[in-house]
C-alpha cells in the first residue's frame, strides 16, 4: 500500500482498538477515497481489522484497476447479479472466526440491505459507530489534500462571479444557480457537494433551503451558497448580494456577520477549543444587539464532505483547532424576522502562523 494509505489505516486501527471493536466496515464513498485512496469505487467495502491487512471488495471489473490505485493487496472481486457486496462482505467476517465479532461503522453510511446480510450471516454480531473517528482523523490535511480544496476554491471563486453578475429582479434562483454552475464546471469542478443556494429574502432564515422556482424581486438581499469539487475534495463560499434598494437593518447585519468572521478567524490559532472560537463570536454579536438572534453553531471541518463534523465551531463544543485543519467560516446568519437572512461564508486553512482564506472574493457588501 502506499504510505499515506498506510499511516490512515494505522490511525483507525488504534481508533477501533481504543473503541473495543473487532475491525470496521467502509462503505460509503467519503471514507474509501480516504482510507482506500481511491474516488471511483462504486459499490465497493473495505474491511479494516484491528490488526492485520486490510481487504477491499469491488466489482471484477475493476479489480485490477482498484489494486492499482489503492496499492491493497488483498482486493477480493464479485460478480453481479449472482454476488454483492453486501454478502462478500458479511461472509468475509463470518470467516474471520470471531465469535459475536463488534463490528464499526460510520453511522450514516449502511444500507439496510448490508446489516441484514451481516446479520444472518454472523449471528451474533454487534455494531459500534466508528463516524466521529473518522471524521477526526480526516480532520487534519495533507500538502496534498489542501492543494486539492485550494483548486476546488478557485473553481468557488469562477461561479461566485457568474451568480453575482447573473443577480437582477425577476430572474429565478436556479437560473442564477445555472450560471454559477456552468461557469465553476468549466473551470473544472467536478460537481458539488451539497444542494447549492441562490435564495431571495423571504427563503433565508430556513434550515436548509435551496435554489428553487422562485423569481429574484428588487430591493432585497440575495444569498449566494455555492460549492466545488476536486479529485473528491470539496470548497464552498456564501456572499450576500443587495440588489436595489435594501433595508438598512439587512445590511447592517452582514456588515456584522463580516466583522464576527475577522474575530473568528484571528480566534482559530492551534491548540484552541471550538468554544473559546464561538464564545469570542458570539460576545461580538452580543455587543451588537443580536445575541438572541444567533444559533449555537458557526462552522464546520471541510474535506472529502462539505460540512465535516470534526471540528465542529460552536457552542460548548470541546473539538481542539490543529494546524491544517479546513473549516468554514462563518456558517450562520442573524435571525431577526424580516430584516435576517444575509451571510458570508468562506473555505479558511488553519496553519501555525495564522489563518489563509482558501476561498478569495470579495468580502464587503456587494450592490448591484
Amino acid at each position: 500500500m502506499k504510505e499515506q494509505i498506510i499511516q490512515r489505516i494505522r490511525s483507525l486501527q488504534e481508533e477501533i482498538r481504543s473503541l473495543g471493536l473487532d475491525a470496521a466496515i467502509i462503505m460509503d464513498r467519503e471514507n474509501l477515497i480516504y482510507f482506500a485512496g481511491v474516488e471511483d469505487l462504486e459499490g465497493g467495502s473495505l474491511v479494516i481489522p484491528v490488526d492485520g491487512e486490510v481487504t477491499l471488495f469491488c466489482l471484477w471489473l475493476e479489480a485490477v484497476h482498484m489494486k492499482e490505485v489503492s496499492g491493497i493487496r488483498n482486493v477480493v472481486p464479485y460478480i453481479f447479479p449472482q454476488e454483492n457486496v453486501s454478502q462478500k462482505t458479511a461472509e468475509y467476517i463470518a470467516g474471520m472466526g470471531i465469535s459475536k465479532p463488534k463490528i464499526g461503522f460510520t453511522r450514516y453510511f449502511i444500507s439496510l440491505k448490508d446489516f441484514q446480510c451481516l446479520q444472518q450471516a454472523v449471528p451474533g454480531i454487534e455494531v459500534g459507530d466508528i463516524g466521529q473517528a473518522c471524521y477526526k482523523i480526516r480532520s487534519i490535511k495533507t500538502e496534498k489534500e489542501i492543494e486539492y480544496i485550494t483548486k476546488a476554491s478557485e473553481f468557488v471563486a469562477y461561479g461566485m462571479k457568474a451568480a453575482v453578475e447573473a443577480v437582477k429582479p425577476d430572474v429565478k434562483e436556479t437560473d442564477i444557480l445555472a450560471e454559477a454552475d456552468y461557469a465553476m464546471k468549466k473551470a473544472g469542478s467536478e460537481g458539488a457537494s451539497f444542494r447549492m443556494q441562490v435564495l431571495r429574502h423571504d427563503r433565508q432564515q430556513l434550515v436548509h433551503p435551496y435554489a428553487g422556482d422562485y423569481l429574484i424581486e428588487n430591493n432585497q438581499p440575495v444569498v449566494i451558497h455555492l460549492g466545488a469539487s476536486y479529485k473528491g475534495y470539496t470548497a464552498k463560499m456564501c456572499r450576500t448580494v443587495f440588489l436595489g434598494d435594501v433595508g438598512e437593518e439587512s445590511l447592517k447585519i452582514y456588515t456584522t456577520l463580516i466583522e464576527a468572521q475577522k474575530v473568528a478567524i484571528d480566534s482559530l490559532i492551534p491548540g484552541v477549543k471550538s468554544a473559546e472560537v464561538y464564545g469570542n463570536v458570539y460576545k461580538y454579536i452580543e455587543e451588537q444587539g443580536y445575541g438572541k438572534m444567533f444559533i449555537d453553531y458557526i462552522g464546520y471541518g471541510v474535506g472529502i464532505r462539505q460540512s465535516e463534523f470534526y471540528p465542529i465551531l460552536g457552542k460548548n463544543i470541546d473539538h481542539i483547532i490543529e494546524a491544517n485543519m479546513v473549516v468554514d467560516v462563518l456558517l450562520p446568519t442573524l435571525y431577526k424576522p424580516k430584516a435576517g437572512g444575509p451571510r458570508i461564508t468562506d473555505t479558511i486553512l488553519v496553519r501555525e502562523n495564522g489563518c489563509k482564506f482558501l476561498t478569495d472574493f470579495d468580502r464587503t457588501p456587494i450592490f448591484r
